[in-house]
């Protein structure tokens, strides 16, 4: 059995993303409020969810936030066990998980994705990450190092990343925007900086994803997530440009799903099987 990977100069600064994660946690809710980009976004996250992991199934949610997908997920029939590493996060979860009739099917543990040997409740069916909370670790086989602890096998991780190729930023360089246009093709990531903290946030490849979790993984599918339409932080877009907007998503729900789109975008969603332990390579 693997354990969680010891601290290391490329380990994150957890503190500095908690208090960071804990002081935005309303600013990140009021964001989502009328944002039907980001909405559409979440419920294209969720159909692969659906697609891929048997309803009923209980679902390890990494990176919750403020319980935003694991209230939607359990709205869908999932048991989920959200954790985050902030406390302003995690204390949005509960009132939000009651507020929508699923409390039965939410539960919160603090916990880092470095330190899944903490999770309490496994193994479970599925492991869920959306919207790049993974990409605040430079070496994602820290992450990986640890789901033996808590995935069962046979069982499938849903993880939504944000990669290199990011087609609207680079489109940034047309009006003068070089250094946001090309943030993400930086090496060793981008310092972010958040209600007066910094962190340092990495860009994968689904490749990459891949390798770091091993021959114990297949892959299942890979799609882009807003490969032409706009970055999720463009909440006024789709409201502004209706035709346009409706353009753009019909591109991506067309190319979205094959390379070299299923590799672009804002993010990419990529799921993964964990092999039987008597599978070959497993």
């Amino acid at each position: 059995m693997r354990h969680p990977a010891p601290v290391t100069a490329e380990t994150p600064d957890l503190e500095s993303i908690a208090d960071a994660f804990t002081k935005t946690a309303e600013k990140y809710d009021s964001f989502a409020v009328d944002h039907p980009h980001l909405t559409a976004m979440r419920e294209k996250v969720y159909g692969v969810v659906s697609r891929h992991v048997p309803a009923g199934a209980r679902v390890l949610e990494l990176n919750a936030g403020t319980g935003t997908d694991a209230v939607a997920l359990a709205t869908r029939g999932y048991s989920v066990h959200a954790t985050d590493v902030a406390p302003g996060m995690l204390a949005r979860i509960a009132p939000k998980a009651a507020a929508n009739g699923v409390s039965d099917r939410v539960s919160v543990q603090s916990c880092s994705f470095l330190e899944l040997d903490r999770v309490t409740g496994g193994p479970y069916d599925a492991v869920f990450s959306d919207l790049g909370g993974l990409n605040c670790v430079a070496d994602l086989g820290q992450v990986a190092s640890g789901l033996d602890d808590v995935l069962a096998p046979g069982g499938t991780a849903v993880l939504v990343v944000m990669p290199p190729i990011c087609l609207w930023e680079l489109g940034l360089v047309a009006i003068g925007q070089f250094r946001l246009a090309t943030r993400r093709l930086r090496r060793g990531g981008t310092v972010a900086r958040l209600e007066g903290r910094t962190f340092t946030v990495h860009y994968f490849t689904p490749r990459a994803v891949r390798d770091a979790f091993g021959d114990g993984y297949d892959v299942v599918a890979v799609e882009g997530l807003a490969v032409f339409t706009p970055t999720a932080e463009s909440k006024n877009f789709a409201k502004r440009h209706t035709r346009l907007y409706a353009a753009l998503t019909w591109l991506d729900d067309r190319l979205a799903g094959h390379p070299p789109f299923s590799r672009w975008g804002d993010f990419f969603i990529l799921v993964l099987r964990r092999r039987d332990s008597g599978a070959p390579g497993g």
